[in-house]
């Protein structure tokens, strides 16, 4: 699983492709078409790659800023050159786009940063890059070469029904981020006029498909990185889209549809009896594990709940798909079979032997899944195919361009083929949970793992499941608690308490973010600094800007008076692991 196409005799003459012997001094003598044109890797630099000179483009962006509150880096006031070129694959009629932040030459520290995208998305530009810059790195992305910044993977894999362009799913896969890391740190070195001997510290920064996209350099290409920082990875891509719908067809099994709010009231009331939990009373479930062990979810029944008239526009947060919706009134009573939903959703995929396919959201994770619309012609709420889990069978099982309208004769073992099936399809690519990472370690790498605890688009089990393979594969003759010190020597995952899908969550505001998981990561391989916790602040709420320190896997938080201990608890790390006796194979 470990490939190269790197030349070496090209990367020796790479360092002297650049005609322009001294360092420029400010970002008016970086930031110009001539200097940048100069300063380019060799043609022959990778090889079946060549650069377009004539493409590059360079502008200069003076005083930009970061908000207190953004998700992924602090506040903070940068200027840089915005530079973009586009390159070829030889003997390819195609074009792949990168574009590179340089920071001020009086700000470089030695840094590149390559950064990912998320959904059927390789590029977050603005939602990513920034975090480099203000570090002192160059900052790198890429559009994959599906046609421009703004074109997702989905848009380009599917040739015509039944044909997938393969060259797309590599590149979306694996071969870009390889690519803009190959090129990207050259040109860093070239720009800056390093010298060979001079340590360029190369980093990620990713979430969720970004996640997937970090992970999927970690597994292939041992010395890419020195370290990176990635968030809620979409591991085990067949299982984690096909999971989209498996609470459909929870629904459609229990033949019941329930209203959105009557699922938000079993949330908000969930979070109520479980938040004091970890010993403080603030509103977030930092225990889902205790939640699971000790609340039951049929003391919702028959409590009420209301919700008013709304509507949604773009990306609904139950949709997940394009196009306004709106909902009437909603009241009622939380009937036992919202219940029974809600019980077998948190459960997870089981064929009809009862044997466990795969995971789900942990309790006190919102159900967003559980999509439903409301008929206004019967006066009744109706099944909504979920949009992710419905164009992931459309595009990449049934490959064809029109997504599932319906889900009719799909059921728990129909879920189970499509899981299992593009297991064996995807293995290469997009599954992407290898867990040998020995190439990885043994060059110096650095992980910074971490996953929303209340995260309802990728299970957080998800993260647990491949930290334990890891530890299960690289240590396999050391105990569970030997294995993890040793794995926390360079890999760490944390879960943070009551956060959503990468970001905050405002069924719990109050929770804390890792925003300056960058800064802990440099520290880490620059200094040797190794996190015991993770910092970081509340974002939003009647707490925004209160510190906060996030407990390391398997270390659960547990507050005593004021004071929070990471504490061991056996018994709540026994309800992370799944037996997935229902695939024929080990799911890592």
């Amino acid at each position: 699983m470990r490939f190269s196409l790197f030349n070496p005799q090209a990367a020796a003459l790479a360092a002297i492709a650049y005609t322009t012997a001294v360092t420029a001094a400010s970002l008016e003598d970086v930031c110009t078409v001539e200097y940048a044109r100069s300063h380019l890797p060799a043609s022959t630099f990778i090889q079946g790659i060549t650069l377009d000179q004539s493409s590059v483009t360079t502008n200069i962006v003076k005083n930009a800023s970061t908000s207190a509150t953004s998700t992924f880096y602090p506040a903070a006031t940068f200027s840089y050159c915005n530079l973009t070129l586009a390159y070829t694959h030889d003997g390819r009629d195609d074009q792949v786009l990168i574009q590179y932040w340089l920071p001020d030459p009086s700000k470089f520290e030695n840094r590149y940063l390559s950064t990912g995208g998320g959904g059927y998305a390789i590029y977050s530009g603005a939602q990513s890059l920034p975090g480099g810059v203000m570090y002192g790195a160059v900052a790198g992305a890429t559009d994959g070469g599906f046609g421009s910044f703004s074109t997702n993977a989905d848009a380009a894999m599917l040739l015509a029904n039944g044909t997938l362009d393969y060259e797309t799913l590599y590149m979306f896969g694996y071969k870009a981020h390889w690519e803009l890391s190959k090129i990207g740190k050259q040109l860093t070195r070239n720009c800056y006029g390093m010298a060979d001997k001079t340590k360029l510290y190369s980093y990620y920064q990713g979430c969720s498909e970004g996640g997937r996209e970090g992970w999927s350099q970690i597994q292939r290409y041992g010395d890419e990185w020195d370290g990176a920082a990635i968030g809620a990875p979409a591991f085990r891509w067949s299982f984690q889209q096909t999971q989209h719908l498996y609470s459909n067809i929870v629904t459609k099994t229990l033949g019941y549809y329930p209203p959105p709010c009557e699922m938000e009231k079993i949330i908000n009331e969930t979070i109520s009896a479980c938040d004091s939990l970890d010993g403080l009373k603030d509103g977030v479930v930092s225990r889902s594990d205790l939640c699971q062990l000790h609340f039951d979810i049929d003391t919702v029944v028959g409590k009420s709940y209301y919700c008013a008239v709304s509507t949604n526009s773009g990306y609904g947060k139950r949709k997940r798909q394009m196009g306004a919706s709106s909902t009437p009134e909603q009241n009622g009573t939380v009937t036992a079979k919202a219940v029974e939903v809600a019980k077998e959703v948190i459960r997870g995929l089981r064929d009809t032997k009862g044997r466990q396919v795969y995971l789900s959201y942990q309790t006190a994770a919102d159900f967003d899944d559980v999509t439903t619309r409301y008929n206004s012609e019967t006066g009744k709420w109706e099944l909504e195919v979920d949009g992710l889990g419905g164009e992931h069978i459309a595009l990449l099982v049934e490959k064809n361009g029109t997504n599932l309208s319906n889900l009719d004769g799909v059921t728990y073992d129909t879920l189970k083929e499509w899981m299992i099936s593009g297991m064996v399809e995807f293995a290469s690519t997009l599954q992407t949970n290898w867990p040998d990472l020995t190439p990885f370690h043994e060059a110096g790498g650095k992980v910074i793992h971490f996953h929303g605890e209340a995260d309802a688009s990728i299970p957080t089990a998800s993260s647990v499941r491949y930290w334990e393979s890891v530890r299960s594969i690289m240590y396999p003759n050391l105990s569970y608690k030997e294995g993890a010190a040793a794995l926390k020597d360079w890999y760490q995952l944390y879960l943070v308490p009551g956060a959503a899908h990468c970001g905050t969550n405002p069924l719990m505001p109050n929770g804390p973010f890792p925003q300056t998981n960058l800064q802990v990561l440099i520290n880490w391989v620059e200094k040797d600094v190794k996190p015991v916790t993770l910092n970081a602040t509340v974002l939003q709420g009647e707490n925004v800007g209160e510190n906060r320190q996030i407990c390391g896997w398997p270390l659960r938080p547990k507050w005593k008076g004021n004071k929070m201990e990471c504490e061991y608890d056996q018994t709540s790390i026994d309800t992370w692991h799944y037996d997935f006796n229902g695939v024929p194979m080990p799911v890592y």
